[in-house]
């Protein structure tokens, strides 16, 4: 194992991104901190892998991602930056199903 992938990935969220996710109750709130930290490790385990991660391209350098949460009515894009090791939270929709 190489120094690059001996550190793990984090996740970081944009403010406007930050202040939907404040919006939501309570359980909708826990749900998507969680799986935003699960994202984390599970884009930056297939990128460490050399395989594409979870969700729909959306650019051509394969950085830009979008996916809806599983049960949840939520939407979301994000940057996977290899180099940083971070998955960024761009953009995300809570909708009414």
């Amino acid at each position: 194992m190489n120094d690059r992938t001996g550190r793990g990935w984090t996740v970081t969220i944009g403010e406007v991104p930050a202040q939907t996710v404040l919006a939501m109750p309570d359980h909708l709130r826990k749900a998507t901190a969680n799986y935003l930290r699960a994202l984390a490790i599970e884009a930056g385990s297939a990128i460490d892998v050399g395989r594409r991660p979870p969700g729909v391209p959306m650019d051509d350098a394969g950085l830009r991602y979008a996916l809806q949460i599983e049960r949840e009515p939520i939407l979301l894009e994000y940057l996977a930056l290899p180099e940083a090791r971070v998955i960024r939270i761009a953009v995300i929709v809570w909708y009414e199903p």
